[in-house]
């Protein structure tokens, strides 16, 4: 979480960052190819804990899909 980017702004505003990680990954690892940010975003909590305040939460799914992806095919 420390190195997402700052966003206060538009539909991810005060959504939990770390569920947008973990959902990022599912999608990732299963290789979705069709994705709509806004649908995931809108579907998660509010959050506003420490480590994940104001955090980007649509770089922490794609920091997340990268993540699954990697973990899937065995690299990085």
């Amino acid at each position: 979480m420390s190195n997402l980017p700052y966003d206060q702004g538009g539909v991810g505003r005060h959504k939990c960052a770390a569920c947008a990680y973990e959902e990022g990954y599912k999608a990732g690892y299963s290789l979705k190819e069709k994705l709509d940010i806004n649908e995931v975003l809108n579907g998660l909590e509010e959050s506003q804990a420490a480590s994940q305040r104001h955090k980007s939460p649509h770089a922490a799914y794609a920091l997340g899909y990268y993540d699954g992806v990697c973990a899937k095919t065995n690299s990085k």
